[in-house]
């Protein structure tokens, strides 16, 4: 690489890899903690890449990238935070970041990208929008884990365009509200979002009063696969002819509309109609790690509405990330907010969290896919999905380390559970030398608790 890259982070060690990284790669690098420094540089004329964090003493940094467009129009800018919400990823989008990455990022992933950058020396242009007048401080759309990071910008990419999209995901899983991120940030964002059930399609004149009730903002039909065929036709032939003001159609399933197409519970034609752009949204099972992001997203919400500061003790938080979620978000948010209104004391006890689970749904275990099922099997399902929230494009570059990294963590977590935190003999069981061990445990940042002390 050649040119010289601006690196804003108020973490010493991200600014000490990051100088090192690029130097190594024959960049030029001026790093600091301070945007008012970077700014400085940009003014300056310094810089060909500018790789920033949000969340900085002095500032937040994507508020800095209008000014940086207006000072150095086409200086490329990579966003990088810990803020992994939708709503990081919609704003870096909006503000037009030449990319967004997720922290903990994927360094080779970041190089690959900061080459791009350096090698088109201009940023890729995202339309701009204006977000609405009134936004909540957080979406209940919050994920640190690699498909949530896939849907964050797979929904930053379509928000602005004109294709239709399908959004399926098991119920509570966040469909409607995914779709409703789309309209909120999108152009339309000043026209009506109008939701279409079976009760406003089932009479001959509701397709009509439909359409006029949406004047070209979005309609999004409700769990497609569960309409007869007959609804079905109407839809096609409202979406053929829509009138004057067409309006972007969005619709949720909650079943495979493949295979329902292919068994004929889904029309053909509508299903080509609808899936501009698919959506998949997974299930909370799939993205274990992200249940206590949720859990505390949810205690802090209690906090703020009704004054009440509720935390997990250290056996509950187990027992919450165990649990498999069959009702996904919505079960999960539901069981935090009546634990918070019952725990007698302001820590939440394993006891309490099992009373409220014990009203709960049965359900398979959470890294299962049935007894029978290999483990290679149920690996596959995980990829293909994570592919398929891509749409017609690939992941970003550095997947095989990418997903080496999401295996080898909890491999070596639970070993080291399940050996009491000997090291020397996890590291037999895993049929790996004891410094090697030691290095993994560094490099993938796995936490040292009370049962596994370094050795």
């Amino acid at each position: 690489m050649d040119g010289t890259v601006l690196v804003a982070d108020d973490d010493r060690t991200i600014r000490t890899v990051l100088t090192q990284a690029l130097t190594r790669a024959g960049c030029k690098v001026h790093a600091t903690s301070s945007l008012t420094t970077l700014m400085r540089w940009v003014g300056e004329g310094k810089g060909d890449v500018v790789i920033s964090d949000v969340v900085m003493p002095d500032g937040n940094g994507l508020e800095m990238l209008p000014k940086i467009a207006q000072d150095r129009p086409g200086l490329p800018v990579i966003v990088i935070s810990a803020q992994n919400t939708i709503m990081t990823a919609i704003q870096a989008a909006e503000a037009d970041a030449y990319d967004y990455l997720p922290k903990p990022f994927d360094l080779p992933d970041l190089m690959k990208r900061t080459a791009r950058a350096l090698d088109r020396k201009q940023r890729v242009q995202i339309e701009p929008a204006d977000g609405p007048e009134e936004r909540p401080d957080e979406l209940p759309l919050v994920g640190r884990t690699p498909v949530m990071q896939a849907l964050y910008r797979l929904v930053a990419r379509v928000m602005n365009t004109d294709l239709s999209v399908m959004i399926s995901g098991e119920s509570g899983t966040g469909k409607s509200l995914i779709a409703k991120a789309i309209h909120d940030f999108s152009d339309r964002r000043t026209l009506p979002f109008v939701t279409a059930t079976v009760a406003d399609l089932r009479d001959l004149e509701g397709p009509a009063r439909i359409m006029a009730r949406v004047r070209g903002g979005t309609l999004l039909i409700d769990e497609i696969g569960d309409l007869d065929d007959e609804i079905q036709a109407r839809i096609v032939r409202m979406m053929d002819t829509p009138g004057d003001h067409v309006p972007r159609f969005m619709a949720t399933s909650q079943s495979d509309l493949t295979e329902a197409m292919n068994s004929g519970r889904v029309r053909q034609d509508l299903y080509y109609r609808l899936c501009g752009a698919t959506i998949h949204v997974p299930a909370l099972r799939e993205r274990v790690d992200d249940i206590m992001l949720l859990t505390e997203h949810f205690l802090a919400r209690e906090e703020r509405e009704n004054g009440m500061k509720r935390w997990l003790g250290p056996e509950a938080i187990e027992l919450v990330r165990r649990y498999s979620w069959p009702g996904n978000v919505r079960q999960l948010e539901n069981a935090v907010r009546r634990l918070s209104l019952t725990s007698r004391s302001d820590e939440i006890s394993k006891t309490e969290v099992e009373a409220v689970l014990g009203s709960q749904p049965e359900a398979e275990p959470l890294l299962s896919g049935g007894e029978r099922e290999k483990l290679s099997a149920s690996v596959g399902r995980h990829l293909r999905r994570y592919f398929d929230l891509h749409g017609n494009m690939l992941p970003p570059p550095g997947l095989y380390q990418r997903i080496l990294r999401e295996v080898e963590a909890p491999l070596i977590e639970i070993a080291l559970d399940a050996t009491g935190g000997n090291q020397a003999k996890c590291a037999d069981l895993l049929g790996i030398n004891r410094n090697t061990l030691r290095k993994k445990i560094t490099d993938l940042d796995i936490q040292v608790t009370r049962r596994r002390k370094l050795m």
